[in-house]
């Protein structure tokens, strides 16, 4: 189990958040067009979904991470997965949030980079833009067996 202080948290989340509001997007050769970095990736850093937030650890290691975000974008070029689905998202109509059915595509990069495999995920709502959705560590532990597992979940969530 992974043990840090609270300061140890609050300074991994400030200087995590801070990288991240300083990448407006990066460029991704396998989609030949860049990615926006914006306030939903960000929200989706801390929370699973609205109104339930990650555990502290799950957000100590995403943030302890996303400086890896940007590089592994920038170096694929080969998609490692892809998940469709239907799902209601918050869009601005006429001023104000709806939520509405769209159809929500999930594509995932995986690298190994500075020693830390990771798994990155690139969100599209329909044929929105793509954005950066989630940075997950590779390798979880199974805590019943404590082997190692794969993250492999809803994209939504994860």
């Amino acid at each position: 189990m992974l043990k840090f202080s609270n300061e140890e948290f609050e300074k991994i989340k400030i200087n995590g958040e801070s990288f991240y509001k300083s990448i407006t997007e990066v460029y991704c050769p396998y989609f030949k067009e860049k990615i926006a970095f914006n306030a939903q990736g960000l929200e989706h850093l801390k929370y699973k979904y609205r109104g339930k937030s990650r555990l502290e650890q799950d957000q100590y290691m995403r943030f302890k991470l996303i400086n890896l975000a940007p590089e592994v974008i920038k170096i694929s070029s080969s998609l490692q997965g892809i998940w469709e689905t239907k799902k209601f998202e918050h869009i601005k109509v006429h001023s104000r949030l709806d939520k509405i059915l769209k159809n929500v595509t999930y594509y995932e990069f995986i690298a190994i980079i500075k020693r830390n495999r990771v798994k990155i995920i690139i969100k599209q709502i329909e044929d929105g833009k793509r954005i950066f959705w989630s940075i997950i560590p590779f390798w979880g532990m199974n805590r019943e067996t404590m082997t190692r597992i794969f993250h492999d979940g809803n994209p939504e969530e994860d």
